[in-house]
């Protein structure tokens, strides 16, 4: 691959900049790569390749970008191990979690876009006028480092089916994948221009890209950090501006519920890509009353999950950087300080790893939803259990947050389920384990963001609504 160029007007060009970021295997800490930075000029080249081939791209047909989506959907799938396997290497995620899931995903929302376009209106009369649905521009597709395909992929195909041009800045942490996926993206025939792919420090590209008056929208998922900085910096130029930010989910364990499978089932769904999603259900609330029996669960599961190199039959890989691994050993040591009961796990490597950014499986019980373990997004694999004494109560330290991207709801009754699914001020509910849909809309309330992603919510954040009197 062309590791040290940039994908700009359909070719792969050398940067402007010569700074360069060390690609480093989590697993084992060495580097593997050096990704070049881009600055101000490669995202102004990135950009005026966008601009100058919207024109075109944007007066096609559904069914010639219906085509071309098809093309690349058939491309992905014959790529699909070897994209897998970057995102190994790259990030740490187990090889049977990136086959299974993390390529899975990218898979998916190809598929849910092509839906998506076929199904869309793009005009209807209204009496005597038109409504239209039109592409909304030159975009910035901003993508974090954790699901490398998912994120970059529910952006880049909606964006390509309303009739996008497009410019995409994945992490710097996990650029290989998404380096395959530009030659993918070329080899399907798009046109020159219509996707542009760079790498770049979020405070510098990702800054460039949010303030270029000629990008016409910006969808970021990451941070809530990194969302607020986008939004100020694009403010200024009046862009749309979609985010998909932080999360601190509760699962809500009700006390008609199975306890032992719920608890199992809740330790496993936290630790899910070793705790690194923005949906992880990071807070598991629990009857009080019941506090010993769920630590005695909770243990049991965390201790199950085998750590280590995750090309082998494991459990969990490593977190993915140095920094990460810093982070989470900071906020482990913070439960402890401040007296909640460590169940499993802790601080430093699991026992027998000295090398790789390995983080104990970590269980925390009788934790205060004021404790920090309970407020902040710890991203790692540590789960905060927190008692609670009636249904309201649950109700009120689930919404105790700043964040509102996930809720889960665990009773055999669906009645009182849906119920309290309507109090959740969150963007996505999950009820008694029910599967990820790629086709339903998938967003945050409060600080996790705004906008929708997924199938014909994802399609619809990328046009433009416009209406013309006396049409007829």
């Amino acid at each position: 691959m062309q590791l040290d160029k940039f994908y700009i007007g359909g070719t792969w060009v050398a940067p402007q900049t010569t700074d360069t970021h060390a690609l480093i295997n989590p697993a084992t800490e060495e580097q593997i790569a050096a990704i070049p930075m881009g600055g101000t000029a490669d995202v102004d080249a990135a950009v005026a390749a966008a601009r100058a081939a919207f024109g075109t791209w944007s007066r096609t047909t559904p069914a010639e970008r219906l085509q071309l989506l098809r093309r690349l959907l058939e491309l992905y799938n014959g790529a699909y191990d070897e994209i897998a396997d970057l995102m190994v290497t790259e990030m740490g995620t187990t090889r049977a979690f990136s086959r299974d899931a993390q390529a899975a995903v990218g898979r998916m929302h190809l598929e849910a876009a092509i839906d998506a376009l076929q199904g869309t209106q793009f005009e209807e009369m209204r009496g005597s006028t038109l409504i239209s649905k039109e592409p909304v521009g030159v975009c910035a597709l901003i993508t974090p480092w954790n699901w490398p395909m998912n994120q970059l992929v529910v952006k880049v195909a909606p964006a390509l089916a309303a009739g996008c041009t497009m410019i995409a800045k994945p992490s710097e942490f996990s650029p290989l994948s998404s380096l395959r996926f530009a030659e993918l993206v070329h080899e399907a025939g798009i046109p020159a221009g219509v996707y542009n792919h760079l790498t770049g420090h979020g405070h510098i590209a990702g800054d460039a890209l949010a303030r270029h008056p000629d990008v016409d929208m910006v969808s970021i998922t990451g941070s809530t950090r990194a969302g607020v900085a986008v939004a100020k910096s694009a403010a200024d130029t009046v862009k749309r501006v979609a985010q998909e930010l932080g999360g601190k989910s509760a699962n809500l364990i009700l006390p008609d519920a199975d306890l032992a499978r719920a608890v199992h089932d809740g330790v496993n769904a936290c630790f899910v890509n070793c705790g690194q999603a923005c949906r992880a259900p990071a807070r598991m609330l629990v009857p009080a009353a019941r506090m010993d029996e769920v630590k005695a669960i909770a243990k049991a599961a965390a201790e199950a999950h085998r750590v280590g190199d995750p090309c082998s039959d494991v459990a969990l890989g490593p977190v993915v950087n140095a920094a990460q691994f810093d982070r989470i050993q900071s906020l482990i040591a913070a439960g402890i300080a401040e007296g909640a009961t460590l169940v499993a796990g802790g601080p430093g490597r699991p026992e027998g790893l000295s090398r790789g950014y390995y983080v104990r499986p970590t269980v925390f019980a009788d934790v205060t939803n004021d404790m920090t373990i309970a407020r902040e997004e710890i991203f790692g694999p540590v789960l905060t259990i927190i008692g609670y004494d009636t249904e309201d109560d649950a109700i009120r330290i689930a919404n105790d947050t700043v964040y509102g991207l996930a809720g889960y709801i665990q009773t055999p009754d669906l009645d009182k389920a849906r119920r309290i699914a309507r109090q959740l001020r969150v963007g996505a509910i999950w009820i008694n384990g029910a599967d990820w849909d790629a086709q339903a809309p998938f967003g945050g309330y409060k600080q996790s963001g705004n906008g929708r992603e997924h199938g014909a919510w994802g399609l619809h954040d990328y046009l433009e609504v416009k209406s013309t009197a006396g049409w007829a």
